[in-house]
């Protein structure tokens, strides 16, 4: 590939070309990042990055992430110009407009060669990490023939600046992952001036006290560029290469600015940009020989595709690789085994457990499975089934111990399952999905399959108090779109549970797990894995139905109490599992219909150890309806206190079941 200074120049202004003229027809967007790193991502595509348009799901392409997302239209210049069959040039026409792929932030569902959703800054660059753990832990279990690639990325001041930077880059450093390539746009310029009016940090020696290598270049002089990319891909550690830019370069009044950071710029600068580019081709135009030369970046790695293909095809591992880079799980994988044993000997245990006992049945014959803890593994008993530790060391290891970080933890969960040929999962206390909340909405939106074990889930947990007890938790994330919130109520459950999470390819499930001790509700073999139905029937009622009960996790066996005392006195009453709402909604209006009692003159009641918020979709409201939870926070003591303070005991709740029919 070309690596003359005038063609690479004409190359880089195309990107500035379109991404000016981009964001300028949809009024909105960010030209200054692309401007200022065009120089950066010619020289990167010209004889670095390997990748192959006719293949964007290559497994052993490198993995190009940027970070700085709403500087986007670099991402869909480099797309377009280097062959991708998306976006075409009317995509990029209509950018940020509805119905075209070029949203104003990348987005993995929309186009073929965007590796992950970026947007929320520095989780680009948390889930490259996850990218770069996977990319290794494949490579020591199938080798160089098979899986030997780099994780680039595209980063800027706030990618640098945000909390989770600290988390992905201290976790990099201790994993070694000298596959791992950050670009810095180091521009000095944020939404609201000056980088000096928000940081004095010397970025460059943060990353080196975490085990980086660190190279600084001019990101405007390609031999320059050069220089530091190839010595970052010699070096062992992850590198962190500091690209000095000016944002919007070539415009001849705002380079330099934040005036080009996140506004068009306006038509008389676009046409002083043409000016000093000298770019004088219409908007959307790339003249034949400029194309061309983009086109042939893609050479290497259509020649490196061809030869990895022919290894693949002659490698013993060829099937194993292919299925767990399609994501599919084992012909011979099943639980119903399992399962039947524990219904055949029943067991009372903590969900936690119960997990912990379904995990050393599941990671011993699912060699896809990568767990581990925010350094929580004896409280979260997410080590299970003779996996080891995932190390510097040992990259065959199959279990992470992440630290004190639970928002890097859960991007390089989707880090990984985005790269694929592996199904992360990762466990803290459930409270704490408040850390890593914003991660946990990026596998929902992403699609992938990131299993969150998060125990502790209520004031079960008991003496730790208020601040490690969940109220709000389960709800609020009930209320984020495509994700699995499942609260198991025994061991089945939690097995039943497990097998609903991993056959789910394009969402994320979180298991709510208990601390405390659990007596084993499902005692016959049913046939078929309840929990996947979302909510089912526990109990049916003996006499004529007056009542049913919806509860989840450590609530149902409380449910099962009062409908047994109720049921004695001749109230006829349905006990419910809600184990997973979202499964629950998705059944046919029949079933739901049939479970939920719909017309039929019954008191509904809920009964959950937390916030009673959203139980009223499925209790209604008025007089044939009674929602008992927690609808403050909670407190200091031990958890069979706590429920008899907070009414969550079938003495509690019996009186006010009978208050309601008695109306």
């Amino acid at each position: 590939m070309t690596t003359e200074p005038a063609r690479l120049q004409q190359m880089a202004n195309a990107i500035r070309a379109l991404s000016m003229d981009a964001v300028q027809a949809a009024n909105s967007g960010h030209p200054g990042m692309p401007m200022g790193m065009a120089d950066v991502a010619s020289v990167l595509y010209s004889g670095h990055v390997k990748f192959d348009p006719a293949r964007p799901d290559w497994a052993d392409r490198d993995r190009f992430v940027l970070s700085a997302g709403h500087g986007s239209m670099m991402i869909y210049s480099l797309l377009h110009l280097t062959g991708y069959a998306a976006p075409t040039m009317d995509d990029i026409r209509n950018f940020r407009q509805l119905g075209s792929p070029c949203a104003g932030h990348p987005e993995n569902f929309l186009l073929e060669g965007v590796e992950c959703t970026t947007g929320p800054l520095g989780q680009g660059l948390a889930m490259a990490v996850g990218m770069a753990m996977a990319e290794r832990h494949l490579n020591a279990t199938f080798g160089d023939d098979l899986v030997d690639h780099r994780t680039w990325v595209i980063a800027g001041d706030g990618c640098l600046m945000e909390g989770i930077n600290h988390e992905a880059i201290g976790l990099a450093g201790h994993l070694h992952l000298g596959r791992l390539i950050v670009l810095w746009d180091d521009n000095n310029i944020t939404i609201d001036g000056s980088a000096d009016l928000s940081t004095s940090e010397d970025v460059k020696a943060r990353y080196e006290a975490t085990g980086w290598h660190v190279v600084s270049c001019d990101g405007h002089d390609f031999a320059d560029i050069e220089r530091a990319i190839s010595e970052a891909e010699a070096d062992g550690r992850p590198s962190l290469v500091a690209c000095k830019t000016v944002i919007g370069k070539g415009a001849p009044t705002k380079q330099g600015t934040s005036a080009t950071h996140g506004a068009p710029l306006g038509p008389d600068e676009i046409a002083g940009t043409r000016e000093a580019l000298g770019w004088p081709h219409e908007p959307f135009t790339v003249p034949a020989e400029i194309l061309a030369d983009w086109r042939a970046t893609a050479d290497m790695g259509r020649e490196a595709h061809g030869a990895w293909q022919t290894r693949l095809n002659a490698s013993a591992h060829k099937a194993e690789f292919e299925r767990r880079m399609a994501g599919d799980l084992p012909s011979t994988f099943d639980l119903d085994g399992y399962i039947q044993g524990l219904i055949k000997e029943p067991v009372s245990v903590a969900t936690r457990k119960a997990s912990e006992m379904a995990l050393a049945e599941i990671n011993p014959v699912l060699p896809d499975t990568v767990g581990g803890s925010a350094d929580l593994t004896g409280s979260n008993n997410t080590k299970a089934g003779g996996i080891e530790a995932f190390s510097a060391d040992d990259y065959s290891g199959r279990y992470v111990y992440y630290g004190i970080r639970e928002f890097g933890m859960a991007a390089a969960m989707n880090g990984m399952a985005l790269h694929g040929g592996v199904i992360p999962y990762g466990g803290t206390f459930l409270v704490f999905t408040d850390y890593a909340r914003g991660a946990i909405r990026l596998s929902a939106l992403q699609q992938t399959r990131a299993i969150y074990v998060m125990t502790h889930d209520s004031i079960g947990l008991g003496e730790d108090g208020p601040t490690h007890q969940p109220i709000e938790h389960v709800a609020s994330l009930r209320a984020m779109p495509n994700v699995l919130v499942m609260r198991p109520c025994d061991a089945v459950e939690t097995a039943e549970c497990w097998k609903t999470a991993l056959e789910q390819p394009d969402r994320p499930t979180i298991l709510a797990l208990t601390r405390q001790g659990l007596p084993q509700q499902r005692l016959t073999d049913v046939g078929e894995n309840m929990s996947a139905r979302g909510g089912y029937r526990t109990k049916a009622a003996g006499a004529d139905r007056k009542v049913v009960i919806y509860a989840t996790g450590s609530e149902v066996h409380v449910a099962a109490e009062c409908a047994a005392e109720l049921e004695a006195q001749g109230i006829g009453t349905d006990v419910v599992s809600m184990v997973c709402t979202e499964l629950f909604d998705e059944q046919d209006e029949a079933y739901r219909a049939d479970i939920l009692a719909t017309g039929k003159d019954v008191l509904r009641v809920s009964i959950e150890a937390g916030t009673t918020f959203g139980w009223q979709k499925y209790t209604g409201i008025g007089a044939g309806a009674l929602n008992i939870g927690i609808d403050t926070f909670g407190g200091s003591a031990p958890a069979k206190d706590l429920f008899a303070h907070f009414g969550l005991t079938a003495e509690a709740i019996l009186p006010q079941i009978r208050n309601k029919l008695n109306g």
